[in-house]
């Protein structure tokens, strides 16, 4: 915001150097995570504000691009930034079965869970009949 209570609108365009597409592949539900490397002197408000979020806890794509109001695909572009500079990470995550078998499939645990949070999410959702 400016002094006399203006917020400023900063173009796209301007945000990310004109660029349309980001280094890395990320989609929406890409999780980044603030790692110890630093935006450059070059980088703008909004890197900082994508790095106090993350170290607040891991924040996907979508979820930056709701809370800045920014386009996804300029987020995208300024994570990609963030990426190179190591000022972010992107977390490893743990295959799903981690005691060491050759099972890809996701544990029961996780399915529960999985359950648990779509019935909380919607709950007047029609149930289906287990199948078999």
């Amino acid at each position: 915001m400016t002094e006399d209570g203006r917020e400023e609108y900063v173009r796209a365009y301007a945000l990310t150097g004109g660029r349309t597409l980001p280094r890395h592949v990320l989609a929406l539900e890409t999780v980044v995570v603030a790692g110890p490397g630093r935006p450059g002197p070059a980088h703008g408000h909004e890197y900082e504000e994508i790095l106090a979020l993350c170290r607040e806890r891991r924040r996907s794509v979508a979820e930056l691009a709701g809370v800045l109001a920014r386009p996804v695909t300029v987020v995208k572009i300024l994570v990609s930034d963030l990426l190179d500079g190591e000022a972010l990470t992107l977390p490893v995550t743990t295959p799903y079965d981690a005691a060491g078998s050759e099972s890809q499939a996701p544990s029961t645990q996780l399915l529960v869970a999985l359950a648990a949070g779509l019935k909380r999410r919607w709950p007047t959702a029609d149930n289906y009949r287990r199948a078999g």
